[in-house]
């Protein structure tokens, strides 16, 4: 039995040594061989990567997430009152200066009536206020003459009180001799009394005369500071009627809205016998010539991107067959987390760290532009090419 046993050992032996160990499907002889073959192809494929990040990755960064932008218009009325006619629907294209809709305009109407009158009655006072300043310089003029005549009056009435005072005082010496009679001095005393009420009425009528041609003068000095240097079209009080008509012109003008630019209408709010505001949205206009794109490239591809270099994109809309070219123009000036409703607070609690992107804005060409309009928001894939000339 021990010799059977033994002897049956020796032939599993003999029968191994020329058959593959159990549970391995490849042979010995050719594990080796094939596991350096497996490591050449990975050293091959290290070399061919390292080749195409030396030669051809190393001279660009692409990113597929970019998107188009452009810097849209919103028409937003700049007077208030209804909507009485819309001229266009979104998806439309407009050009600069096309009507687009309309705001009942009688109130406007009226107000600038009521700004057309106010005007005119402004020139017609300022006429008024020169011929006033006309009529108080005559008035001046007649003063300064009453003040001639009240000086020439004085000088009579002086002379009249000379001659009394003279007449009295010969009569009052003669009166003691009795040459002079009782009546006849009394008669003398009550010219000379009389001479000399008309001497201060005549010096009160000369002060009266000077003061009122003082106050005539000031008056028209008055009137005239108010118009002096200016004509009818420099007039205050004629710029600022001419400026309340010029704005209720405007407001009349401005229930007419007109598209700033041209492009394609997008995002009309408003409809017929709606009533508006004055600064409130209407409507969005996208200039579908002139976008761009921002690519939101990584921080760590950056580190070579400038201002100035070429960039190729291709757009989901159109595919690969579709190339647009165009080249960096800026950097945003912070990342899309910096600039969100809720910045991350990476000060506090629990934090990992996230590779953050910064938007990169390309400029695209505007002929290939209008070969092929891309619209605001579609995807894009950029990519930069790092050895173009800046």
């Amino acid at each position: 039995m021990t010799d059977t046993n033994t002897g049956g050992g020796a032939g599993s032996g003999a029968g191994a040594e020329g058959a593959p160990e159990k549970g391995s499907v490849i042979h010995k002889s050719k594990r080796k061989t094939l596991l350096m073959g497996l490591g050449g192809v990975v050293a091959v494929a290290a070399v061919l990567w390292g080749g195409y990040e030396f030669f051809i990755g190393s001279r660009s960064v692409s990113t597929d997430n970019a998107y188009v932008a452009g810097e849209n218009a919103d028409v937003t009325p700049l007077t208030s009152g209804r909507v009485t006619e819309v001229l266009v629907t979104d998806t439309q294209p407009v050009r600069k200066g096309q009507l687009l809709f309309r705001i009942e305009d009688k109130d406007q109407k009226i107000a600038l009536a009521e700004a057309e009158a106010n005007l005119e009655r402004a020139k017609r006072m300022y006429g008024q206020s020169l011929a006033n300043n006309e009529a108080l310089a005559a008035a001046a003029d007649a003063n300064q003459a009453q003040i001639d005549t009240a000086r020439a009056n004085l000088q009579a009435a002086r002379a009249d009180l000379t001659k009394a005072t003279s007449d009295f005082t010969r009569r009052n010496a003669l009166a003691g001799s009795g040459a002079v009679s009782t009546e006849e001095l009394t008669s003398a005393k009550q010219a000379l009394d009389s001479a000399q009420a008309a001497f201060e009425q005549a010096r009160a009528a000369l002060k009266q005369a000077q003061a009122s041609a003082v106050s005539a003068r000031q008056q028209e000095q008055a009137a005239v500071a108010l118009t002096k240097g200016t004509d009818v079209e420099t007039a205050p009080e004629i710029k600022l009627a001419q400026a309340r008509y010029d704005a209720a012109k405007l407001d009349l003008e401005r229930t007419v809205v007109r598209a700033p630019i041209a492009g394609v209408v997008a995002q009309r709010s408003i409809q017929v016998g709606q009533k508006i505001q004055n600064g409130s949205p209407a409507m969005v206009i996208v200039p579908v010539d002139k976008l761009y794109v921002d690519a939101n490239f990584k921080e760590d591809k950056l580190g070579q991107v400038r201002a100035g270099q070429s960039a190729t994109l291709t757009s989901d809309f159109y595919g690969g067959d579709v190339e647009y070219h165009g080249k960096v123009v800026g950097f945003s000036g912070g990342t899309g987390a910096a600039f969100s409703l809720i910045p991350a607070q990476n000060a506090t609690g629990n934090w990992i760290k996230v590779v953050q992107r910064l938007p990169v804005r390309i400029e695209l060409d505007q002929d290939e532009l209008k070969a092929h309009p891309l619209r605001v928001g579609l995807s894009m894939e950029a990519e930069i090419d790092l050895t173009s000339e800046r």
